[in-house]
This record gives structure tokens, sequence and C-alpha cells, in this order.
């Protein structure tokens, strides 16, 4: 199997540690790159600045935000992307709901309150059984301190005014993993559904007992996926 480099792009706030527990496996592949999405409050300027970044074709997988950014990429740059991988995440814009809670987010960033709104969405982000999981609580603050304020209001902002991707499923052509935690409240299982259904032949995989970190809550369940993925036969 001829190696193949794959770039992996976190979700918002989160960090390289998001995708610790693939790295070991993934690199069997080829080399693996953990894209930098903190330095514009523009998600198609991000994906510029990723695309500037990657080898001239890789495998590309997205956790969230991440997920965004990827259908960005796949929008600017098809012809580098030679598989892709969104993990718990969704083609549909910001609703109008959701508006108010990221300038929430904003505001208590601009606070400094940064624990304090990993303490809050942190039932938000795990499976039921996982909310006190300390462990899970400081990784998820670690990311966050790591990020820093700065970069998690860019991240926020640029997410908050992510386009409709759902258009640009179709154009889709390479093969694609859509996966998503069966107990995920953010990018709930009926749009990992959409996204798998708008993508000529993508494989939908549901993990068991899982919320929205996925790499974290069930790391070997995601890695073996990813592996699937990076071996399944090209269209």
């Amino acid at each position: 199997m001829t190696p193949l480099p794959t770039v992996l792009i976190p979700g918002l706030y989160a960090t390289p540690r998001l995708f610790f527990g693939q790295l070991p496996a993934l690199w069997r592949f080829g080399p693996v790159t953990v894209a930098d999405h903190t330095r514009s409050n523009d998600l198609d300027a991000l994906a510029r600045g990723i695309l500037a970044d990657a080898p001239p074709r890789f495998a590309l997988a997205g956790l969230s935000m991440g997920g965004a950014l990827a259908l960005s990429i796949m929008r600017q740059a098809p012809e580098r992307v030679a598989r892709l991988a969104l993990l718990d995440a969704t083609a549909r814009p910001e609703p109008a709901e959701g508006r108010p809670i990221r300038e929430a987010a904003i505001a208590e960033l601009r606070a400094g309150r940064l624990d304090e709104l990993v303490d809050g969405s942190f039932p938000l982000l795990v499976h039921g059984d996982r909310v006190d999981d300390a462990e899970l609580r400081a990784t998820m603050r670690e990311m966050q301190r790591t990020t820093g304020a700065e970069a998690a209001i860019r991240q926020v902002e640029a997410y908050m005014n992510r386009p409709d991707a759902r258009p640009g499923l179709p154009a889709v052509a390479v093969p694609t993993l859509v996966l998503v935690g069966d107990s995920d409240q953010l990018t709930p299982p009926d749009r990992a559904a959409e996204l798998a259904g708008g993508i000529p032949g993508a494989l939908l995989v549901t993990i068991p007992r899982c919320g929205h970190i996925s790499t974290l809550e069930e790391p070997e369940l995601v890695t073996r996926a990813l592996e699937e993925w990076l071996t399944a036969r090209d269209r």
C-alpha cells in the first residue's frame, strides 16, 4: 500500500490532544499532521491556511468544527483530497437558536472564564455515563487553556458563520467515512445520516455509548473505523 499523508482537523477549542488515541495507528499509513485552525475568524480562510500547509494530496479527517473545515477544503481543492472522514459533524449552517449560545460563549471567553465554559458545556459533549469523568473533563480544560481565549473566540466566530455545506455534498467523489456517537447531542445521528446520505457511497458508522467527542470517549472504536477507512478500496 502506497503511504498516504493524513491531515486531522480538531474541533472547537481542541488541540492535537483530541487525536492522541488515533495517532500511533494512523502513522502506519503515512505521515500525519494536525492542522492549525486558530488563525482566522473566517472558516474559508482557515481552510485556505490548512491547504497551504498540507501535502499535495492527502486523506482528510475533521471532528465537529474540523468537519466543517474539511467540507470547505473539499469545496476549494477537491483534487487534493484522496479520502474524507467527517466525525461528529454537520453540513448545516448555525441554526438561529444557536447564535445566542455562541455569543454567550464569546462573552465568557472575553471575561477569561475558560474553565467555567468547559464545565458548563461538558455534559453536552459526552455520553451520560461520562458526565462525572474527571480525567476527561480535565483533558477538555487542558485543550481549552492551550488554545487560549483569543484563538477560541476566532474559532467560535468562524464556526458560527459557517455556510450551508449540503449543496456540495453530491460532488464529493472520494471514499468517505461519516462517524457519530449514538448519544451526540451537538451533531446528533440524524445530522450524520444527512451527511452520509448526501455523499455518494459514504459509509456511516455509529459508535455506541458515545457523545460528541468520540475520539476521546471511544478511542479504540474510532481508530478501528479510521483504519478501515484508510484501507477501503478507492472508487
